[in-house]
């Protein structure tokens, strides 16, 4: 009988874990994006929005407006949501910045994600530095360190926030958690009172499964918290010379002139070294194998037309 209960146990356990793994393998990731700037949260702790979700009811006032009831209220303070932001400034000096911004990341609490300066060729030839720059900040600062970055630019050509809200996602991964550590602490249980080693088996193959999966659970959870306390700028630091327009001088016919004349008279030069190259030094090669030469040929032409001759007459 005890060895029956025992292998009811761990079927429905079974059960409970296979079904736990399908709806973490099908549960959706729910997410929406908001305008929602909230400040003053504290750092290290998850974001959450002031602003009533949408779809929510209110009620109306006398004159009116829209009034939050106290459910509304209750569940709009309990959001999670991600901040991120994008853009690009243009400065003087692109490596000072990079530091500055660097400075002011760690200064606020936050840290550098990433770095990178480097140098691109322009009109001319002319190479000027540009940079760029991810840092993330405590949320509740997300707005100040925003304004510092751009109030030192001289131009901001491009300036993209988001929000994301997470709250969805990070409650159906709250209660997976807790329905996978359920199943764990029974399938403890099983194995505590089995005696069959099939039985055993059975339960720590399924044991290791859920452990996974909680492990799993928990770095999702750990993401979405950080992610939500500490907020990501990405920024693109532009040289002000790359944005300068071309500029072109002003054409002087004299200066053409000037350049056609020096490129005739160096021709004319090139030309007369030639000329005195082919009188010292290529003429007396030419004579002294030449004329030998010649003399032989005229010899052995005379010899043949001679012996041609004498052949003829017999």
């Amino acid at each position: 009988m005890k060895k029956r209960t025992l292998t009811s146990l761990f079927s429905m356990a079974a059960l409970s874990a296979i079904l736990l793994s399908a709806c973490a393998a099908a549960a959706p990731s729910i997410t929406e994006e908001r305008a929602i700037y909230p400040e003053g949260e504290a750092v290290g702790a998850p974001v959450f929005a002031e602003e009533p979700a949408a779809g929510f009811a209110g009620q109306l006032d006398s004159g009116g407006g829209i009034v939050a009831n106290d459910a509304v209220v209750a569940q709009a303070s309990e959001r999670l949501v991600e901040k991120t932001a994008s853009l690009s400034i243009v400065v003087d000096d692109p490596e000072q910045r990079v530091k500055e911004i660097a400075a002011m990341a760690e200064r606020l609490g936050g840290f550098v994600v990433s770095s990178n300066v480097y140098k691109t060729s322009v009109y001319e030839g002319l190479e000027v530095p540009g940079a760029y720059i991810t840092v993330r900040v405590p949320s509740g600062l997300f707005l100040g360190a925003l304004e510092e970055i751009r109030s030192g630019a001289l131009d901001v050509p491009t300036d993209t926030q988001t929000n994301q809200d997470v709250t969805a996602e990070y409650t159906d991964l709250q209660s997976r958690l807790r329905n996978l550590e359920n199943a764990e602490e029974m399938l403890r249980q099983i194995m505590e009172e089995a005696r069959s080693t099939e039985d055993v088996l059975n339960a720590f193959n399924q044991l290791n499964y859920i452990t996974e999966q909680i492990e799993v659970l928990k770095g999702q959870i750990n993401y979405i918290e950080q992610s939500t306390a500490l907020s990501a700028i990405s920024v693109e630091i532009i040289a002000n010379e790359s944005m300068q327009p071309l500029k072109v001088g002003p054409w002087d016919i004299t200066g053409v002139a000037k350049e056609a004349i020096e490129a005739l008279v160096r021709a004319l030069q090139g030309i007369a070294e030639a000329l005195v190259w082919l009188a010292l030094y290529v003429l007396p090669i030419v004579l002294i194998i030449g004329i030998p030469a010649w003399l032989i040929f005229r010899g052995l032409r005379g010899r043949l037309a001679r012996r041609t001759a004498s052949k003829r007459s017999k």
